[in-house]
């Protein structure tokens, strides 16, 4: 019997721990050279497609954003065979028409993390990937498409602040970012993106609005409390737009995703040694035969 795989890959964020309509679920215990990832992943098939299905934070949301594993999550779902990522998101809201509930479609990233190792490279081999546009554009317009099928308010483009968390921000901070012209702030976009880009997988990300993080005087401040309150309603919203987007995802990928490490690598390939080789057979394997 062949070991399940999947072409798309969903992570799921704050309040999705778990994919409704999957069907014929496997659910595959990895190790990778990083370590375990977040979670088993659910393999099914979703409207008939196969779908790898991951909760960043754990079942029971047991992982803080800092300690997400996060090579071992873009390795294990690449080793799957995941070609695109779809990233569930809750994000706080820094523009006033952005609001609670609404769905953003970012096009940018502003990383303020610090404690994250966001590389799968180091230990004598180096790499450099394009990043100027964190997100990949194809993958991006389908799910924005998906979600104004889906229903709902939805915003296409925008920049998202990364930050390290787990406490929100201070005022000062959000006004800031708000300066900045950044549309949406959360924890956990980064490193993922940069880790799934040299990973070669197309990413994009369905941020789900919370709230308006501190900025704003006359909402109610972000608590605990209304982020709960948000995300039950928002993982509803987001296994509509999952539903709507995965049968337009059967296409050969024509983004430049499948080739962001072609001209990278520039440590000699006789400089990398035996054991760094296997450590990244799956992500740089064919560059390297």
């Amino acid at each position: 019997m062949s070991s399940p795989s999947a072409r798309i890959g969903v992570i799921g964020g704050s309040g999705l721990y778990q994919m409704e309509g999957l069907e014929d679920v496997h659910e595959v215990e990895m190790t990778t050279p990083f370590g375990k990832p977040s979670d088993a992943i659910a393999i099914g098939r979703l409207a008939g497609v196969p779908v790898a299905f991951l909760p960043r934070h754990g079942r029971g949301h047991r992982i803080m954003p800092t300690d997400i594993p996060v090579k071992a999550n873009i390795y294990a779902l690449k080793r799957l065979g995941v070609e695109r990522v779809i990233s569930i998101s809750a994000v706080g809201s820094l523009r006033e028409e952005l609001r609670p509930l609404d769905l953003v479609i970012p096009d940018q990233l502003i990383d303020r993390t610090r404690l994250r190792d966001n590389t799968f490279f180091g230990d004598g081999v180096v790499a450099h990937i394009a990043f100027a546009d964190p997100f990949c554009p194809h993958l991006s317009g389908l799910l924005a498409d998906a979600a104004q099928e889906a229903g709902g308010a939805v915003h296409q483009g925008g920049a998202c602040v990364v930050m390290e968390g787990p406490a929100f921000s201070t005022k000062a901070e959000s006004n800031m970012y708000r300066s900045w012209s950044a549309s949406i702030i959360g924890m956990t976009a980064l490193p993922e993106a940069k880790l799934a880009r040299e990973a070669e997988l197309c990413y994009a990300m369905l941020a789900c609005v919370t709230d308006y993080d501190v900025w704003h005087e006359s909402e109610e401040q972000v608590s605990v409390e209304l982020i709960v309150s948000n995300l039950q309603k928002n993982a509803a919203a987001s296994q509509q737009v999952l539903r709507a987007l995965v049968p337009r995802l059967d296409d050969e990928r024509e983004c430049g995703c499948p080739s962001a490490l072609e001209n990278g690598i520039i440590t000699a390939r006789e400089h990398i040694t035996q054991e760094t080789r296997q450590r990244l057979e799956v992500i740089i394997g064919k560059y390297l035969s």
